[in-house]
């Protein structure tokens, strides 16, 4: 496995998802490769740090207000 391959595995890893058959070769690679070791325990890091954070409801208007850019910025690229 390569650090571009196990980088898009490391999402999967953290919540536990990883395949079956790219286990053992993430692992391996985890083990060998220091820099991706490192971006994995600063995502796990940043993605701790998130969860501790207050969940506060946005107010509906906001929430609107978001969801009518979204759908304008959509439309503005024809998607």
């Amino acid at each position: 496995m390569n650090c571009y391959e196990a980088v898009d595995l490391m999402g999967d890893a953290l919540d536990g998802r990883l395949p079956e058959g790219a286990r053992a070769g993430f692992e391996v690679h985890m083990a060998e490769c220091g820099p991706c070791a490192t971006y994995l325990a600063q995502i796990r890091a940043a993605r701790e740090a998130l969860m501790r954070l207050p969940v506060e409801p946005l107010p509906r208007e906001r929430l609107e207000a978001i969801v009518e850019a979204y759908r304008r910025e959509l439309g503005a690229r024809g998607l």
